[in-house]
């Protein structure tokens, strides 16, 4: 294939176009944290107040709902996919940009309960077939495959800073190789870190040395045999919690289907009902439970002891719920929602007997992203990279096996069903929840 001239082509082309596409991408990053920055933060201090107040978020995601809603009802590509089927590499055309560049940027910002990866690599795959019709390169199946892949992957690796993460993710999202590299990757997956487990602990219980490729960073303390046998039993927990909201998403979906801007509305209010409950009942920002969880994941993993028993309780019920209902009604990823909650069950698990804060929320985080995306070796990526601690990868393949086994046994939920007068959305068995 290399020696083929129209594949260096568009191997050139791949690669000229991610500069723009990168750019765009990281642009678009910047003005959803900033929206973010100014609604929740700026705004609200600029009143008077110390924090959001409790009622903060539903005057926020009530006409965020409302135009989310009319641009998945008149827009081409109705604003992007739908979250709660998992996400997708594939399927939005250069005409469907406008609608998921609104639906992101008004959605994301007033508090959607979602993340930007959905949006990004649907901008990505569209920017870069739109500059292939602009350079009017010849457009068949397969280059419209490499280019759109090729832009979503410089997109999703503006928002990880990583492109192992966004080549990996693209993969399994694209389904190369088809069911049978999930047949052979999973096995694969566990035995690697069965033979790090093992591995690991013949290094600490022997004292002996094989060479190392450690160049003497610090390091917290060594895993112990408590670390494991928690693993079984926290990462399917929270593995089920996850894959439920989303088969309340794929309910809500149906439900936005029938009068697709009214019932986006209504599912909207409703999850910033649930936002201003927890603001309610904790008396803490309704922040915590709104938005995509990326900025709260870092303040509880570097201040968990800030966040009280009930306020872990309440967020891991009133933002699961606010999640399951964005992933049916509004636009973006499910990818760091999901981590946040597995966080949050880490913190809030991490006092049980012989489990530490690390490895509890290293568990926690890699069963949930892996019930979000059922993508097992994304999952193992992300995570391992969030945590930066190599010594929990053992941890993290075992539980990111055992989410992924898991959600696949258990009832999927409702079709998805498109807009009355519109095609259904495009699912897999393997990103189908």
């Amino acid at each position: 294939m290399l020696g083929r001239p129209e594949y260096r082509k568009a191997l050139v082309f791949s690669g000229l176009i991610g500069v723009p596409v990168a750019l765009i991408a990281f642009w678009f990053l910047v003005a959803t944290h900033e929206l973010e920055r100014l609604i929740w933060t700026d705004w609200p201090k600029d009143l008077g107040w110390k924090q959001a107040p409790w009622w903060w978020a539903l005057p926020l995601l009530t006409p965020a709902g409302l135009v989310v809603g009319v641009v998945a009802a008149r827009f081409p590509g109705r604003g992007g996919h739908v979250a709660a089927g998992g996400l997708h590499s594939g399927g939005i055309t250069r005409q469907a940009l406008p609608g998921v560049l609104i639906a992101a940027l008004v959605g994301l910002p007033l508090g959607a309960v979602l993340g930007p990866e959905a949006p990004l690599i649907a901008l990505g795959g569209g920017l870069a077939l739109l500059f292939a019709n602009l350079a009017r390169a010849p457009e068949t199946e397969a280059s419209t495959a490499l280019l759109g892949a090729a832009g979503a992957a410089a997109a999703i690796s503006a928002l990880f800073g990583n492109p192992i993460v966004g080549a990996v993710l693209l993969i399994e999202v694209a389904g190369v190789g088809g069911p049978q590299l999930f047949a052979v990757m999973l096995p694969a997956l566990l035995a690697s870190g069965v033979g790090d487990l093992i591995f690991t602990g013949f290094v600490n219980w022997t004292g002996f040395e094989t060479g190392s490729l450690d160049i003497g960073l610090p390091k917290p303390p060594p895993l112990d045999g408590a670390d494991v046998l928690w693993v079984p039993v926290l990462a399917p927990a929270v593995a089920f919690l996850v894959h439920w909201a989303f088969v309340g998403g794929r309910f809500a979906a149906r439900f936005v289907a029938t009068r697709t801007v009214r019932n986006t509305t209504l599912c909207a209010l409703a999850a910033a009902v649930c936002i201003t409950l927890y603001a309610v009942i904790t008396d803490r920002s309704p922040a915590d439970a709104a938005l995509s969880g990326e900025a709260a994941l870092a303040d509880l993993a570097q201040n968990p002891h800030a966040w009280p028993v009930g306020a872990l309780i309440a967020v891991l019920v009133f933002k699961g719920l606010a999640y399951a209902l964005c992933l049916g009604s509004l636009r973006g990823g499910p990818v760091f929602p999901s981590l946040f909650l597995g966080g949050a069950a880490g913190v809030l698990l991490a006092p049980l007997p012989g489990l530490g804060l690390v490895p509890a929320m290293a568990v926690g985080m890699a069963a949930s992203v892996t019930a979000a995306l059922r993508l097992p070796v994304s999952g193992v990526v992300l995570v391992v990279l969030l945590l930066g601690n190599v010594d929990t990868v053992a941890l993290v393949v075992l539980a990111a096996v055992l989410s992924f086994v898991l959600v696949q046994r258990l009832p999927p939920g409702p079709e998805l069903v498109a807009p009355v007068g519109r095609p259904a959305e495009r699912t897999t068995d393997r990103t189908a929840h």
